[in-house]
């Protein structure tokens, strides 16, 4: 058994070994966790009683790999700036392109998530989410409130854990590109969101950082799209000038509901607001840059570590349309090769829009495929190499009962000005679709003592 697979069994040891004790934990637990504001709509954003382990060794992998990503997808961006052809194999919005084009005032991406599968020693990209870093704030609060808690404190008797606290890595990379951008002051911050009638777990963790903001000296409120106004050079919510907007919405979701004429987006080309991350970073959100990545034709030039980290965790991908292109050396017909390779790939859309949906080619039939490559070919949709998944066994609290469930776990590396500190851990169900297991693991980095 391995370091990491003798760890689990260990703490799923400590909870099984003493059923009341845990009981009257796992109800403790609950009552923090809602008195830390960790508990949206009713649900608990971890479902989980352990933590997600990486080793040491995992979490350099991480690191290295991430950061390469990071510059990999940063050169590409530029090259796609600079070259229509390629923004246009990035499938965007001819108002994406226009903000794209936009200057921000400042080069690098304030964060970056890299959404990822890590089995032992091997870690694989399935989508870049450079808008907007979720998890950074529930990550750092879950990992406190577990740290301390009965069962972990008996399971670091046998091993050190390490917090990849993110916050103040975050908080350091938004005041750096403020005074990029010209900033001479503490800045009034503006945490934009839609303000929906319900909170979702993503939106929610504004509250979180909008307090922690305050802990730091700035004025933080959470705006809505609605309430900004810009005249003479200024824009405000109310009697509130904003210096720095962090951009809460997708440019995606915010052009679907506005133009190019809104406030916001005015200040941001007259160069009068900070917003981060820019509205450039849409581009990065796209599953086309993947493909992008993954054509050696663009990336032949690049510096052996970022071809090297390209090669070893982004799966072979390819925007859906008809034509020849290239697998594994070979020309090949693309829509011919997705019809008869069915089992061994999938079709996802290139914006996670929530009105299109990924369908996996082990999971469907024949007649299923066809028609959902049809739909590829009428949207904007990649293909990718299809790559097994590992779940993992995680304790639950089921309505105060513990159960163990096999989970799938994202890990998604946070970059900050194309430095990785720290990770977080998203859970869904192998089946796929809603989860009352679905939501975040505290994590921790993992070592012997």
């Amino acid at each position: 058994m391995t370091q990491l697979g003798e760890a689990i069994a260990r703490f799923h040891r400590i909870l099984d070994q003493d059923t009341e004790r845990t009981a009257a934990w796992t109800a403790q637990l609950r009552e923090q966790m809602a008195s830390r504001q960790l508990v949206v709509n009713g649900r608990p954003v971890s479902p989980v009683l352990r933590p997600h382990f990486l080793t040491r060794r995992q979490y350099t992998n991480l690191v290295n790999a991430g950061e390469a990503l990071s510059s990999a997808i940063n050169r590409v961006r530029t090259l796609a700036l600079s070259r229509p052809p390629l923004m246009a194999r990035m499938v965007m919005l001819p108002a994406e392109k226009m903000l794209a084009a936009v200057d921000p005032g400042y080069h690098s991406e304030v964060a970056a998530l890299l959404e990822a599968h890590v089995n032992n020693g091997s870690m694989h990209l399935t989508s870049p989410l450079a808008d907007m870093p979720h998890g950074v704030l529930y990550g750092e609060a879950l990992a406190d409130l577990f740290y301390d808690a009965a069962p972990v404190k008996e399971f670091r008797k046998r091993y050190k854990l390490v917090k990849p606290g993110s916050s103040k890595p975050l908080l350091t990379s938004i005041l750096k590109v403020w005074k990029d951008f010209g900033g001479k002051t503490t800045p009034n911050v503006g945490i934009l969101d839609f303000g929906q009638p319900f909170a979702t777990i993503d939106s929610h963790e504004y509250v979180l950082l909008a307090e922690l903001m305050r802990a730091q000296g700035m004025v933080a409120e959470i705006v809505s799209p609605d309430q900004l106004d810009y005249r003479n050079g200024v824009l405000r919510r109310g009697d509130l000038q904003l210096d720095v907007v962090f951009r809460g919405v997708r440019a995606h979701d915010f052009l679907m509901r506005y133009d190019l004429t809104h406030p916001l987006v005015r200040a941001y080309r007259d160069r009068k607001v900070c917003v981060v991350n820019s509205f450039r970073a849409e581009m990065t959100r796209k599953r086309a840059l993947l493909a992008l990545l993954s054509d050696e034709n663009i990336t032949e030039n690049f510096p052996a570590e970022e071809r090297k980290a390209i090669r070893d965790t982004i799966p072979w991908t390819r925007i859906v349309a008809q034509g020849k292109t290239t697998r594994e050396g070979q020309t090949i017909d693309l829509v011919d090769y997705i019809l008869k390779n069915r089992p061994g790939l999938i079709l996802r859309p290139n914006d996670d829009s929530g009105e299109l949906h990924s369908t996996d080619g082990a999971q469907v039939a024949d007649s299923a495929w066809e028609r959902a490559l049809g739909a590829a070919l009428r949207n904007p949709f990649v293909v990718q190499e299809r790559r097994e998944s590992h779940p993992i066994l995680f304790p639950v609290d089921s309505y105060g009962d513990v159960v163990y469930r096999d989970l799938n776990v994202d890990v998604a590396p946070h970059a900050f000005l194309g430095k990785v500190r720290g990770f977080s851990a998203r859970l869904s169900s192998p089946q796929g679709g809603f989860s009352s297991a679905g939501g975040l693991a505290p994590t921790f980095i993992l070592e012997t003592k």
